[in-house]
C-alpha cells in the first residue's frame, strides 16, 4: 500500500484506504467476536488495531477516531476479541445523499465532515473506513449493523474502492481501457479482486469510475464508486415498526439475501 493522501484536507484523514486492500487473516472464532458501537473508551484499542493494519502515515491517530466516534456515533461500529478485548475490526460511516456524493472528485471530498451532515435526512451512507485484520469480524460487523440499519431506514451505502489489479493489468493488456478492466468479469464476478471482494458483500453497482481519486500505485491513483443496497430494505416502512430485537433475530436472513 501507498502513502494514502499527500495532502490530507479532510477530518478522516487516512481513512480512505483503510477500507480497501482487504487480505484479512483470520485468528478469532465467530462466538469469539464482540461487535458494539464505538466510543472514546474504544480508542486505546482500536489504535493498536491501526498499527497493526497500517503504517505510519496510513493509520488514524487517536484525534480522527475520536472525530468520527463524536460526529456520528451510531455510525461507528467495532468488533473485539471477546477474550483479550482487541479490536479486530472498525467501521465507520456518515450521513450523505446521492447527489452530494456522486458530486466528489476524491476520497477526502466524500469523507470530510460537512456542515450539517448530522441533519441530513437520507436514507444513503457513505462508508469512510472499514479497518480489518479478520475476516469473521468484517462479516460480523456488517451483521450487527444491518438490523439498525433497517430500524433508521438506512437504504443505500456507497464506498470508494481502489482497483488493485488494474496496474499489472494494463501492463499486460495495454490496448484495454480502465473502464474495460473496471467492467470485466469473470464467472460472473468483477475481475479486479477488490471489486470482486465487494461484490460478495452486496456492493454491486459501479456509479464512476475516478481519476487521481486516492494515492495508490498499484491502482494508478484511480478510485472506483461503488454503491450497495441494505438487503431487503425495501421493506423500510415494515421494519421501523419491528422490535429491534426481531430483526437482530433474523440477521443471517439478511445476508441470505445478498
Amino acid at each position: 500500500m501507498q502513502k494514502l493522501l499527500k495532502n490530507p484536507a479532510s477530518e478522516y484523514p487516512n481513512a480512505w484506504q483503510q477500507a480497501h486492500d482487504v487480505q484479512p487473516h483470520d485468528s478469532t472464532l465467530a462466538g469469539e467476536i464482540n461487535v458494539r458501537f464505538l466510543s472514546r473508551d474504544d480508542i486505546p484499542s482500536l489504535l493498536e488495531l491501526e498499527h497493526r493494519k497500517w503504517t505510519e502515515e496510513q493509520r488514524a491517530d487517536a484525534s480522527m477516531l475520536a472525530s468520527r466516534i463524536a460526529a456520528f456515533p451510531a455510525l461507528s461500529v467495532g468488533a473485539f476479541c471477546s477474550r483479550t478485548g482487541t479490536a479486530l475490526a472498525s467501521l465507520f460511516m456518515k450521513p450523505t445523499r446521492h447527489d452530494l456524493i456522486r458530486q466528489c472528485s476524491t476520497w477526502a471530498d466524500c469523507a470530510r465532515k460537512q456542515h450539517g451532515d448530522d441533519a441530513i435526512r437520507t436514507g444513503t451512507l457513505f462508508g469512510i473506513s472499514l479497518s480489518s485484520v479478520d475476516s469473521k469480524a468484517a462479516n460480523a460487523i456488517f451483521e450487527f449493523f444491518w438490523p439498525y440499519a433497517l430500524k433508521q431506514g438506512w437504504s443505500d451505502v456507497y464506498l470508494g474502492s481502489p482497483v488493485p489489479g488494474l496496474r499489472g493489468w494494463l501492463s499486460k493488456n495495454p490496448d484495454i481501457t480502465v473502464a474495460q478492466y473496471v467492467r470485466s468479469e469473470r464467472q460472473g464476478l468483477p475481475l479486479d479482486p477488490q471489486l470482486r471482494y465487494y461484490f460478495k458483500k452486496g456492493f454491486r453497482k459501479i456509479v464512476a469510475i475516478k481519476d487521481n481519486y486516492f494515492p495508490h500505485e498499484p491502482s494508478l491513483d484511480v478510485g472506483v464508486l461503488i454503491l450497495g443496497k441494505v438487503p431487503l430494505s425495501g421493506l423500510s416502512f415494515i421494519w421501523k415498526r419491528v422490535p429491534l430485537p426481531w430483526l437482530q433475530r433474523m440477521k443471517k436472513l439478511f445476508f441470505a439475501c445478498l
